[in-house]
């Protein structure tokens, strides 16, 4: 391989690691090109990215690095994250994941459908997991869960519920995690932060980073918890 293709395909892998977008336009266009026509410069991106554990994900002519499920260098750890978030306990921890969960079926019905809402509110995806909550507590929709997925999941559902609506009016909302609406928007805080939504006046929009992760590493991941959140 030419020492020029291996610089490209080091430049692409560092730019995508340190959690930059590769686009067909602007500052990076070149390295999109790059990584487009070049066999030696493509085949060398992606095996350096599976050496870091990453996953490189195209969307809307724009290149995107996300870390491997169970990644260890470039994936939070439990611990990473809840001090990232301010939570203190694994529960806390799962029912953000949650509600993560909930935010992305709120902009997908599968992830092969094309997106049917632009954007979402606090108060829509605090409605969202409050249905899929009683869904998954209620026996008559016909759930059929092993000891340990009921003991989990009710274990979710009461979490939840235990928490107040809300504290203050929505237009005074902080993200806390002492109820239903300040935990969805410490989640909603992160994932801004994460690039994966974008904020414009407490609605949140899904970035091509969001779609890029959602419509190929999402679908390749999913387990049980999406036949009951479906």
């Amino acid at each position: 391989m030419e020492s020029r293709n291996i610089e490209k395909a080091l430049e692409i892998s560092a730019k995508l690691a340190a959690g930059e977008t590769v686009r067909e336009q602007g500052t990076n266009a070149a390295l999109y090109q790059e990584y487009s026509t070049n066999p030696e410069v493509y085949d060398m991106v992606l095996l350096s990215l599976k050496k870091m554990e990453l996953s490189v994900y195209e969307y809307n002519n724009s290149l995107f690095a996300a870390p491997k499920a169970h990644g260890s260098l470039f994936g939070y750890s439990n611990e990473a994250l809840r001090r990232e978030l301010g939570l203190r306990t694994n529960g806390e921890l799962y029912l953000a994941y949650f509600i993560i969960y909930n935010i992305i079926m709120e902009f997908y019905t599968d992830t092969i459908s094309a997106t049917y809402a632009e954007f979402v509110r606090v108060e829509d995806i605090v409605r969202k997991v409050d249905d899929t909550t009683a869904g998954i507590v209620d026996k008559k929709n016909g759930f059929v869960l092993s000891e340990i997925e009921e003991n989990s999941f009710r274990s979710l559902a009461l979490s939840w519920d235990s928490l107040p609506a809300a504290t203050v009016e929505l237009s005074e909302l902080r993200a806390a995690k002492n109820s239903k609406s300040g935990f969805v928007k410490l989640v909603c805080n992160f994932l801004v932060s994460q690039q994966l939504l974008s904020d414009n006046q407490e609605r949140y929009y899904p970035t091509d980073r969001f779609r890029a992760v959602v419509e190929n590493y999402f679908d390749e991941s999913r387990g049980r918890i999406m036949e009951l959140l479906d």
